[in-house]
């Protein structure tokens, strides 16, 4: 059973940076798709960025174009999010996430994905 473990948060000051890990385990990622999904307070859940299986595509949520980078290490068994030019706005607790390969996902709000992560806090504050 794929399980994910995310650590990386903090709280950092605006123009920061962050790289987010988000570790798997129970199987092997080479089947999956793989999402970074966060929840700010009093907000729904949001989509930022996922990577699919196996053609890579990646897609990101307008804000963080430019700004996050979502890379995949199979030999791992890991996904990160690396965080640069870090705003208020993006405080939330980040979450990944998994879609079989195969399987429809919308990684706008994470429908499709399953296996869900406890989340790693990040705090963007001056």
């Amino acid at each position: 059973q794929l399980q994910f473990v995310e650590s990386g948060g903090g709280l950092v000051q605006p123009g920061g940076s962050l790289r987010l890990s988000c570790a798997a385990s129970g199987s092997t990622l080479d089947g999956y798709s793989v999402g970074w999904f966060r929840q700010a307070p009093g907000k729904e859940r949001e989509g930022v960025s996922c990577i699919s299986t196996p053609d890579s595509f990646i897609w990101y949520e307008d804000s963080v174009k430019g700004r996050f980078t979502i890379s995949r290490d199979n030999a791992k068994n890991t996904v990160f999010l690396q965080i640069r030019s870090l705003k208020p706005e993006d405080t939330a607790v980040y979450y990944c996430a998994a879609a079989r390969i195969g399987g429809g996902y919308v990684c706008y709000d994470g429908q499709g994905f399953g296996s869900w992560g406890q989340g790693t806090q990040v705090t963007v504050s001056s």
